[in-house]
């Protein structure tokens, strides 16, 4: 991931400088974007060194493990965001991190990860779309929610096609499938709902950098998380139901084929019995001279299935 520094001059205009230049305009340029690669050796030294940041945002913007949230710091803010990663290989976890400081004139971000959403956010920035820092934290979370939302819809399709295909015969496959929606879900959802939270406290902050337009995108993106936190839910809900009824079809289907089997060996219990009976190498067996004998048996035995045969029938024990 490479670090950049973007500068909105004072004629409208928007070019790259230099990171630690940057830092110097500050007062010079409207406003400036610095965007650092977290893993890279050189960040924290770096943000030591120029970063001129309050107390506590250093280790905040570093930190590993981050959750989505907004902690107001005099007139600026902390903003933790998560988004689709540009690289899903990259990180095991669904969601990748952003970390951002902005003050009025000046936005320092910094990831760990490639962030799907940042490719365009900086060409917004260079084509002119993006003024201040409003503009920009708003332009982060309105990508992230155009990108996530429908790889959420993505979810709730598989499951109604799960739902319309759903066959006992392939319970194992499908039991995968929702098995793998549900744990996708579950990422998703981790961080989804915190993020509403994050964007809606943003959104009220008293700070001269935020004007009527960025708080009202701000909230609609809430209420877009709130809503896929919401599917999240359900997807979560329905994934577990079906777990359940493709459980509870093989349940059924294993007891059909039990009850047959049970059936099929009552059935030839009694002709298993008659058959080793007079199989016994003894004298005394009756008939046991005469040629009519074996038709004799065979034809007891086929009378004697036909009537435990007849009897499952009229009791109804099918099996179906």
């Amino acid at each position: 991931m490479n670090r950049w520094a973007l500068r909105l001059t004072t004629d409208g205009k928007v070019d790259s400088v230099d990171a630690e230049a940057a830092c110097r305009l500050n007062g010079e340029a409207p406003f400036v974007w610095i965007h650092l690669d977290g893993r890279a050796a050189e960040t924290r030294a770096w943000l030591e060194q120029h970063g001129r940041l309050p107390t506590g945002v250093l280790p905040a913007l570093l930190a590993v493990e981050t959750r989505p949230r907004t902690e107001p710091l005099g007139d600026g803010a902390l903003i933790n965001l998560r988004g689709l990663g540009g690289t899903p290989d990259d990180d095991p976890d669904p969601l990748v991190s952003i970390r951002i400081w902005a003050e009025a004139g000046r936005v320092i971000s910094v990831s760990f990860r490639s962030l799907a959403a940042l490719p365009e956010t900086k060409g917004k920035m260079e084509a002119g779309q993006i003024r201040d820092p409003g503009d920009l934290v708003t332009a982060i979370a309105r990508l992230i929610t155009e990108a996530l939302d429908p790889e959420i819809a993505a979810l709730g399709d598989v499951l109604d096609e799960c739902e319309v295909d759903l066959d006992p015969s392939r319970a194992f496959a499908m039991r995968r499938r929702i098995a793998e929606v549900r744990s996708d879900a579950i990422g998703y959802r981790r961080f989804v709902v915190p993020e509403r939270g994050a964007l809606e406290r943003l959104a009220t902050l008293d700070v001269g950098w935020l004007d009527d337009d960025d708080r009202f995108h701000l909230r609609e993106a809430a209420d877009r998380f709130a809503r896929m936190g919401e599917e999240l839910e359900a997807v979560r809900e329905r994934a577990a139901l079906m777990h359940e009824q493709l459980t509870d079809l093989r349940a059924e289907q294993l007891e059909t084929r039990t009850l047959v089997l049970s059936i099929v060996a009552l059935v030839f219990l009694p002709l298993t019995f008659l058959t080793g009976l007079l199989g016994m190498n003894v004298d005394g067996i009756p008939f046991a001279h005469e040629p009519w004998a074996f038709s004799g048996v065979v034809g007891l035995c086929a009378v004697i299935a036909g009537g435990i045969g007849i009897f499952f029938w009229r009791a109804r024990w099918s099996g179906s």
